[in-house]
Formats: structure tokens, C-alpha cells, sequence
């Protein structure tokens, strides 16, 4: 069950400006661009998504042996309806904020909800397609519960990056990020209430 945020009691779903964003550089090209918040009436949005999106639950190859992927998961592709208005003003506001800097729009959605603690997604970087030979961004918004998603370069040596997200916090991964850097959401031993990421990219990028 999801306990609402204090800060967060606003009935109506909107969204804030982005001025207040703020960039933290990386290394070897990638920087995070992070605003808390972004998205009022979060903890409303993140209920209606959890019971009006058809959610998928998918397994996996794993080595030798075919497991359950611990979250539930849907995709939206360029041109599909997304399940909620917020949504497509926020792919909206990201596009143009970010439009001249990404050189092309955001178009895609994905969403995960993460039901409690037990839901995780292993280190990866979103490197099916152009993500793993160009730079690109990946802007995630969080409804919900927060959860740590952490990132750490792919050739290791550097310091592991920490950021709760979520109750309508922004992330936006950019520049090299995908190439150079990886991320997760690690399983939480803590009670951690429900979540739900939506991933919004542009176009041939996952």
C-alpha cells in the first residue's frame, strides 16, 4: 500500500517548471539532471496508472533457467495514447526543454512499477539501439513510493551514485550516460511501498 507523501497532498495532477533543474557532471560525458518534485499530486497519478494500466508480467532467460522479471511492466510506443494526460504533457515539457540540447523529441514510454521491495532491475545501461554507440537521454519520471536508483561507471573505479526517487521527482540520464555509466534499483530489505518509473525516450532508443 502506498503512504502518501506530507509534501505532496495536492488533488490536482501537474506539473512544475523545469528552471529548477540541476545538472551534475558525471565524467567520461554523462551528467544527471535531477529536479525533486517536478510532478504534484504524484501519490493521485501513481493510483490511477497502478489500476488502469494493462500491466505485463514477463520472464526472462536467466544463464540457464527461464525466471519471473520482478516488476511489472508496459511499453508505449511513438504514436500509442499514453494511459494518462500527465504523461503525454509531460513528454511534452521534456521535449521542449531538452529539444535543442537532445536534437529530436522524446517519443517513447516505458513504465515499471515496482510493487514492494522485492522488485528490482539489475544493472544495465538502455543500450538496445542507438544508446549504445550515440549519445541520448532518458528523462524518468517517479510516482510513488521512493526507491534508490543508483549509478557507477561501466569500467568501475569510480564512486557508486545514489538518488531516491520518487512522489513525482525527475531524473534525467544524458550525454554518454547509457554508454559509460550503468543503473539499478536494488532489491530494499526496508518496507518500500509501491512504484511506478515512466522512462520517456526518443526514438530508437531502450
Amino acid at each position: 500500500m502506498l503512504q502518501g507523501s506530507l509534501f505532496d497532498q495536492a488533488e490536482e495532477i501537474a506539473l512544475g517548471p523545469l528552471a529548477g533543474v540541476r545538472r551534475t557532471v558525471l565524467g567520461d560525458g554523462a551528467w544527471i539532471d535531477v529536479l525533486p518534485g517536478w510532478l504534484r499530486g504524484a501519490d493521485a497519478l501513481y493510483e490511477e496508472l497502478a489500476g488502469s494500466v494493462p500491466w505485463r508480467a514477463e520472464r526472462r532467460q536467466m544463464y540457464e533457467r527461464v525466471v519471473d522479471v520482478p516488476r511489472l511492466l508496459k511499453f508505449y510506443g511513438a504514436g500509442q495514447e499514453l494511459p494518462h494526460p500527465a504523461l503525454g504533457a509531460a513528454r511534452d515539457a521534456l521535449t521542449a526543454h531538452y529539444g535543442d540540447e537532445l536534437g529530436e523529441p522524446f517519443t517513447t514510454a516505458g513504465l515499471c512499477h515496482y510493487r514492494d521491495g522485492r522488485d528490482s532491475v539489475a544493472w544495465h545501461g538502455d543500450r538496445i539501439g542507438r544508446g549504445a554507440r550515440e549519445d541520448t537521454m532518458v528523462a524518468i519520471v517517479s510516482v510513488g513510493a521512493p526507491r534508490d536508483l543508483l549509478l557507477r561507471p561501466v569500467r568501475g573505479g569510480g564512486p557508486t551514485v545514489r538518488r531516491a526517487l520518487g512522489h513525482g521527482d525527475l531524473i534525467v540520464m544524458g550525454g554518454s550516460c547509457q554508454r559509460t555509466w550503468e543503473h539499478a534499483i536494488p532489491k530494499s530489505a526496508r518496507a518500500a511501498g509501491p512504484r511506478i518509473s515512466v522512462q520517456f525516450r526518443p526514438h530508437g532508443v531502450r
